[in-house]
């Protein structure tokens, strides 16, 4: 499984760039990461495609190496929505938070090593619930659904 911090520097090197879309490798977690961003509107959409171009219909007629994920990013007033992306849980050191620590740091307060969410700024969590594997803080909060905090967007 490709860690996250691909796709978070794949993002902040995009927008800093002024891309207009940008594509990404197809797997469970860049859909799940992207579509939290698409919920939180951070990009203007999502499509499925292959590496020559977002083509849903190509999708399925393709090998595993060659599907991607594209996705369009979002300016406001000429500035990226999306100013800064990364990492809360690194391969050296996962955190995990049990309800509690999420209700702390979507409420403003400090869970352990992680700095609260500000206005605007997203966390997104990997759950162990397949149903709802890749969810935002608030979301997991509201489920009462426990989990990694793997990265944080503003």
């Amino acid at each position: 499984m490709p860690l996250p911090h691909d796709l978070c520097a794949r993002l902040q090197n995009a927008f800093r760039a002024r891309h207009a879309r940008i594509a990404v490798d197809h797997s469970t977690q860049n859909l799940g990461i992207l579509s939290i961003l698409l919920r939180s509107g951070f990009v203007s959409s999502l499509t499925r495609g292959t590496i020559a171009s977002p083509s849903p219909a190509d999708f399925h007629n393709v090998s595993e190496a060659q599907k991607r994920i594209w996705a369009d990013l979002k300016y406001r007033d000429d500035l990226p929505v999306l100013s800064h992306m990364e990492l809360v849980s690194k391969p050296s050191k996962r955190v995990f938070m049990d309800v509690n620590e999420i209700r702390l740091i979507c409420s403003g307060r400090r869970a352990g090593t992680v700095k609260p969410l500000g206005m605007g700024e997203v966390a997104v969590v990997k759950t162990k619930d397949k149903e709802n594997e890749w969810l935002e803080a608030r979301e997991a909060l509201a489920l009462k659904l426990p989990g990694e905090v793997v990265c944080r967007a503003r």
